[in-house]
């Protein structure tokens, strides 16, 4: 029987988008990108998912999860430089707040933020660099600003992503629920939300993901996304 002649049913799809996972991927991806140009990137992603030989999506809404940067004066210390750093002044800071104002202006977005804690903001070694540290084959006189990352924690944003899987499935809003995420924290709520009869699918965007997730899920597609740069 061809594709053509296999009824396609009209399923309602939420699409929910961890944001610093996306946003991580998609530099890797496709390169850096204007706060215009990663959301438009993103209304394109997302709208990919809809197209399927088998059934007619019909999308309910786009949730985004994410922090807003942080805006107070909040001074960080670099190790190497010894200076302060002013997270509010940052190119980061503008980049990530402009690009948020431009999903608001996407049709059927809808934003989730949590809130970054300054608290405990800090600056780590990265992986690479601990690597040839540990092996001898720099040393600490070696280590430049490129070596580092700066760690903020994010709060709120895995609670509000579990939450609103939950209404979705219990409420019976939605059929389907595409999570573009490559975090195993989804899974009690992805297992809930499948007892409910809702189709699971995820989009660890060409990330590797633990074996032990393929049982709580119905299914993994990334779409083909093309670069338009």
């Amino acid at each position: 029987m061809s594709r053509k002649n296999i009824e396609r049913h009209v399923i309602r799809t939420a699409i929910l988008v961890d944001g610093g996972f996306y946003r991580k991927r998609a530099k890797s991806l496709w390169g850096f990108k204007s706060p215009r140009e990663r959301a438009e990137e993103l209304r394109d992603y997302c709208y990919m998912h809809l197209n399927d030989h088998y059934e007619n999506r019909y999308l309910y809404r786009v949730f985004y999860y994410d922090c807003p940067p942080i805006t107070d004066s909040v001074n960080v210390m670099n190790p190497i430089t010894r200076q302060n750093l002013n997270l509010a002044q940052t190119k980061e800071c503008k980049w990530a707040t402009a690009f948020l104002e431009e999903l608001k202006h996407q049709r059927k977005f809808a934003l989730r933020l949590g809130r970054l804690g300054t608290g405990k903001t800090h600056y780590v070694l990265k992986y690479d660099a601990l690597k040839k540290l540990c092996a001898g084959t720099i040393s600490i006189n070696d280590l430049t600003d490129d070596d580092l990352s700066l760690n903020i924690e994010q709060k709120g944003v895995d609670m509000r992503i579990g939450v609103d899987i939950s209404s979705l499935a219990f409420k019976k809003q939605v059929n389907q629920i595409i999570l573009i995420s490559g975090d195993s924290d989804f899974v009690p709520a992805a297992k809930q939300a499948r007892r409910e009869g809702i189709d699971f699918i995820l989009d660890p965007m060409h990330s590797a993901i633990k074996s032990d997730l393929y049982e709580h899920i119905d299914g993994i597609r990334t779409p083909n996304y093309k670069n338009k740069q």
